[in-house]
This record gives structure tokens, sequence and C-alpha cells, in this order.
């Protein structure tokens, strides 16, 4: 019976230490998880410096983006869009500054972002070609607002490839909104 009620004693004590952070190594960062504290985009070696400004996208279908960079800051809006791209303007700590395809701007915590390179459409009417040409066939039209998944942007060419709702293409950069026109990706 002491032994029980040691034993209960016990977990109750480490479940109050986790959350309240006296043991804050005891699953790697605080009280999550280390694989849930570390974000993909965050996905870096130990102490390496991500370039600003740099485009990511949300990881979940919703998101807070905050005044501050903090819980205690207020929510000014929330997105209800998973993998739209964004792109991170500044850091501190475990938050990221950034902006919207709309130039919004606000602090959202690391583990609310992927690395997962996506692009968004800003103009209305654009067609997505068969290949890097622009004389190329359309393989589809998109329209203001769609969302995309950037597969390929090679170095010196003014287009990158996509997939648009399984429709593989190539678009030009200044057609799309979540590419820098130096950004090579493989």
């Amino acid at each position: 019976m002491l032994r029980r009620r040691l034993s209960l004693t016990l977990t109750i004590m480490i479940f109050i230490s986790l959350v309240s952070g006296l043991l804050p190594g005891a699953f790697g960062v605080g009280i999550l998880p280390a694989a849930l504290a570390q974000s993909e985009e965050e996905a870096s070696p130990q102490g390496a410096k991500r370039p600003l400004p740099r485009f990511v996208s949300l990881r979940n279908g919703e998101v807070n983006m905050r005044a501050g960079p903090g819980v205690r800051y207020p929510v000014d809006w929330v997105y209800l869009r998973r993998d739209l791209p964004v792109e991170v303007i500044a850091e501190f700590d475990i938050w990221r500054k950034i902006r919207d395809p709309d130039g919004a701007e606000g602090w959202v915590h690391q583990s609310m972002l992927s690395g997962r390179r996506m692009m968004m459409i800003k103009k209305d009417h654009v067609m997505l070609r068969r290949t890097a040409d622009d004389t190329a066939s359309a393989a589809a039209w998109l329209a203001n607002g769609v969302i995309g998944k950037v597969l390929q942007c090679p170095k010196d060419s003014a287009f990158c490839r996509v997939e648009v709702e399984g429709y593989p293409g190539w678009l030009r950069r200044d057609e799309m909104w979540g590419v820098y026109r130096s950004d090579v990706i493989e």
C-alpha cells in the first residue's frame, strides 16, 4: 500500500513538474517531444541560422498570427488555409514574423511553419505551361488565389516547375508569390 502511494505521489510530482516546466529536458524541449518542438522549417544544424527573408508555408489548417512574439500578445488573424506560402522576415527565439501574400505581417510560432515550398497565384487567368517556354501550350489555366507546390526552380531560369491539384507544369516566377528571382530549388 505504501509502495503504491509513493508511486502515485511520484507520478503526480513528475506530471506537475513537467507542466510547470521544472524538468525542461525531460522530453527534449519543455513538455513537448523534440520532434514536435522543432518544425521542418527550422530543421537545420544546431546553431545554424536560416537566411532572412525566406519563404515557407503554413503547416496546419488553423494558425494564429499574433501582434507580437509570444502567447501574451493578441491574435490578429487566424489563417484557415494549410500550405499558404508566407515569407519569414524576422525571428525572435521560437517565433517568426511573417508576411502573407496580401502583405499582412505578424508573429507565428515556428512549429506552425513548414519548409515545404508552396506558391500562390496572384493574378487572374494564368497559364500553367507544359514546358518552360513562353510559347508552350497550356496544361491548365489558374485563377487568382490558387495554391500549388513548387517542385523545381532552375538556376538562371525565369520559370519554375510546379504542381497544382495534380497538374504538373511551368510558371513564370513573376506569375506567382512564393519564390524569389534568385531561388534555386532542385
